[in-house]
């Protein structure tokens, strides 16, 4: 499993639906930014980023991180700025990033027993300062990347421990089950980076799934900071503002549509919220701290069960399984129930 002759897309945490709706919507100053955001993700949309064979074969041992600034620059990685064991620098972003890649090194450690996305200890890079006002984060395959936002609709995307989270996972569903970045396989992979993203903050905030907000960058959004990006709650809710519209994401099977987003390979950032919300319903259901059934339970489909095109039905019956393997029939009812909810049914379980 895992990537196809070291290839893998960028993966953006900001969609391009919202985007696209902002450079019509907004003041020049908007308008500016969420084109010049839109110009450079379509620069990287289907770039596929060799990862070296360095870092493949990096040796295993403790937290690396390395922070590199650009300068307002679009090149990578750019200045270093923070290695491992430095103090702090002083410039926010530089710190936030160091900060979100501990958090997140510490939650699949001590939760997944993994070392690292790769799980061999691989340093954990990221360039802050991206671009000018440039609107969105992403993992390149490679490394970490940060906006500093417009300031006046989004802040700088190293404010949101889950955004971290999310990126970095998409590293993990890399090195891991690999699922291909369109449709759902796409979705799976979008879904898998919310699911440890939230996890990583849950932890991070000592937070049981009751006090919980279950949103994905909340906080980020500067103009509206009671809304986010997502919601696995309540998929469809996470915004509704003029500049970036209405949540368009589902919570249920029956609209799935595809042919809706091809700018987004087929709708990854809206139909990632039906799986989203099956891991919100068996979390719920089980109840305590996510990280410990559900979460567990989502890790070992991911990393034993589900392959590069793996669809919803096939990541409904590898949590099945995987709940069963790990726990027992009880936690199998409340997975299938989850996925029941949603409107999807366990297929055989194929990994291609």
């Amino acid at each position: 499993m895992g990537q196809e002759n070291g290839d893998y897309p960028v993966c953006c945490i900001l969609p391009p639906h919202v985007l696209r709706r902002m450079s019509e919507k907004g003041s020049a100053d908007i308008r500016n930014a969420a084109f010049d955001t839109l110009r450079i993700s379509e620069r990287l949309r289907g770039l596929r980023q060799a990862v070296a064979d360095s870092q493949l074969a990096a040796p295993t041992g403790g937290l690396r991180r390395t922070i590199y600034d650009a300068k307002n620059k679009e090149r990578l990685p750019g200045a270093l700025v923070r290695s491992e064991g430095a103090g702090r620098s002083g410039d926010a972003a530089t710190d936030e990033a160091y900060d979100g890649l501990g958090s997140t090194y510490t939650f699949y450690d001590e939760v997944c027993r993994r070392k690292s996305i790769d799980g061999n200890g691989l340093r954990l890079d990221a360039t802050v300062h991206y671009g000018k006002k440039y609107m969105n984060a992403f993992w390149d395959g490679r490394q970490m990347v940060f906006g500093d936002g417009d300031g006046e609709i989004f802040g700088a995307f190293t404010k949101c421990l889950d955004v971290i989270g999310h990126e970095l996972t998409h590293g993990v569903v890399q090195y891991e089950a690999g699922l291909v970045y369109w449709d759902e396989p796409g979705a799976l992979n979008e879904s898998m980076a919310d699911v440890f993203g939230t996890l990583v903050k849950q932890l991070g905030l000592k937070q049981r799934v009751d006090q919980a907000d279950w949103m994905i960058g909340r906080g980020l959004l500067v103009k509206f900071p009671d809304q986010a990006l997502r919601s696995m709650k309540a998929p469809g809710t996470a915004y509704d503002n003029e500049l970036m519209g209405k949540d368009p994401q589902p919570s249920h099977y029956k609209d799935y549509d595809p042919d809706k987003y091809p700018e987004d390979n087929g709708g990854v950032h809206v139909f990632s919220g039906i799986p989203n919300h099956a891991f919100y319903r068996a979390s719920m259901s089980f109840g305590g701290n996510a990280w410990e059934k559900a979460g567990r339970i989502w890790y070992h489909a991911l990393t034993e069960l589900l392959g590069r095109r793996s669809t919803f039905a096939d990541a409904a019956l590898a949590t099945i399984t995987a709940a069963g393997r790990l726990f027992d029939a009880s936690a199998e009812k409340v997975v299938r129930e989850a996925w029941e909810v949603v409107g999807v049914k366990s297929a055989q379980l194929k990994v291609a």
